[in-house]
């Protein structure tokens, strides 16, 4: 492997992405905001079963239980699939997990440099200064003799036998061209010497660790080309319905479609590759030919979850022969989504077609399957106290959006299942529990990806 082909872990053991997934919630819970709470083993049930349409959901799961179930069935897939890390050019891995530790491939910085513009000099002053200055990126300088001094540019190269930098601000240089000091110097001042950072091998950042901006450069600065990371997982998603509309105004009992502009960018931001986003109406045969054919690892589908005439996700999935892992949710909005797996390594998140209620399937099933397939580590739960109350389901926990506001969280308006008008303004999601919260009262939240700080601000 040639210095400009190196990648991050060439020198660690390999690791397979079961082994990543590991250790990075070593020490965490599963998911955030009380999903480390061990749910019980979900049961698969076949199509109906528990299922009151709608309106009712005897036998849903509840809510902080389907969010474990849905980190637990992608732990499975990640064994099942026995995927390997991936070799990733740095303009691709913003977002991604380290699949192996980095460690520097050079000392940081590589030779002695210049921390600021001014000049380098040797022994004591007044200097005499050489008519050609030092720059950054050129070739070494001859040595300095005492009483010599050379300009010198921030990220030069140190010529041999200088004894500090002056800084262009602290020397002023005389009639003769000679140069003086304007304050007392230290040997070793304003120089950068070799290695200050780091040497060549030292441990620099752990698997696990989420490829930031930041990430990026110091991969870059330690001589990185590539980054050996876990894939994002493949998703597809299926707009599902007759009544959608993809442009224009509604007209004649149609609609324009919601989802389908906002999911796959949402779905970015949640780490995953959008393999297609697919409309195919109400039609049982579309949606079969769809799953079957699907090489995603997660299938995302929008509507047709409950039991109405063109309701055709459940059906479908007993024809299929998928096991059902979550059928319908105690939360509201969103009560219909449902987690079914399809494979051994391959999942559906069936999404209600309600705007808020889609968001709220979203972050319940797909957000801790995706994370979990990802590698990347659960978000640490935290809470802020409500501004205002906020009415409960007297069974189901509610997800509200709420701006944030200093130290408290202020519940928003329009957050009925087919509004997106309170989300759209929101920064996260409060998660009130049945029965509701008073003002005042400490409540989860979930942030949203573009809110939250960190990596997920990225979409693409």
């Amino acid at each position: 492997m040639t210095a400009g082909g190196t990648r991050a872990g060439q020198d660690a053991e390999d690791l397979d992405i079961e082994e990543v997934l590991a250790l990075v919630n070593e020490g965490h819970g599963p998911s955030g905001h009380g999903d480390s709470v061990p749910a019980p083993a979900p049961t698969p049930r076949p199509h109906g079963s528990g299922r009151t349409g709608e309106g009712g959901h005897h036998g849903a799961t509840p809510w902080p239980d389907a969010r474990e179930v849905a980190a637990r069935a992608a732990r499975a897939a990640v064994k099942a699939a026995r995927r390997a890390p991936v070799s990733v050019p740095l303009d691709a891995a913003l977002g991604l997990t380290l699949a192996a530790p980095l460690s520097a491939l050079t000392d940081l910085p590589s030779f002695d440099t210049s921390a600021m513009d001014g000049w380098a000099i040797a022994g004591p002053g007044p200097w005499a200064v050489r008519e050609e200055g030092v720059l950054a990126g050129h070739a070494e300088a001859g040595a300095l003799t005492d009483g010599e001094a050379v300009r010198i540019a921030t990220g030069a190269r140190i010529p041999p036998d200088t004894t500090a930098v002056l800084r262009s601000e602290h020397g002023t240089i005389d009639a003769k061209g000679r140069l003086h000091a304007g304050r007392d110097i230290e040997p070793g001042q304003d120089i950068r010497p070799r290695g200050q950072e780091c040497r060549t091998g030292d441990h620099l950042l752990a698997t696990g660790t989420i490829v930031t901006p930041a990430v990026l450069g110091l991969a870059a600065a330690a001589g990185y080309d590539t980054l050996t990371a876990v894939p994002r997982p493949r998703v597809e998603v299926l707009v599902l319905g007759d009544e959608l509309l993809t442009e224009g105004l509604p007209h004649d009992g149609l609609i324009r479609d919601a989802l389908g502009p906002m999911l796959p960018p949402w779905l970015r931001a949640l780490g995953a590759e959008i393999l297609a986003v697919r409309r195919l109406g109400d039609s049982a045969k579309a949606l079969y030919k769809a799953l079957t054919a699907s090489r995603a690892d997660l299938v995302v589908t929008t509507g047709g979850t409950a039991a109405g005439p063109v309701d055709h996700v459940h059906p479908t999935l007993e024809r299929m022969g998928a096991d059902l892992l979550v059928d319908g949710v105690k939360v509201r909005p969103g009560h219909p989504m449902l987690l079914a797996r399809l494979k051994e390594d391959q999942h559906l998140v069936g999404l209600p077609g309600n705007p808020l209620a889609a968001v709220s399937g979203l972050l319940t099933l797909a957000e801790p399957l995706l994370r979990t397939l990802a590698a990347r580590p659960a978000p640490e739960s935290y809470t802020l106290p409500l501004k205002e109350a906020v009415h409960g389901h007297p069974r189901d926990t509610r997800l509200v959006p709420v701006v944030l506001r200093g130290d408290h969280a202020e519940p928003l308006r329009y957050h009925g299942p087919a509004m997106l008008r309170g989300m759209a303004a929101a920064d996260a999601l409060a998660v009130v529990p049945p029965g509701g919260a008073r003002a005042g009262q400490e409540t989860a939240l979930l942030d949203l990806p573009w809110a939250a700080a960190g990596i997920e601000v990225c979409f693409t």
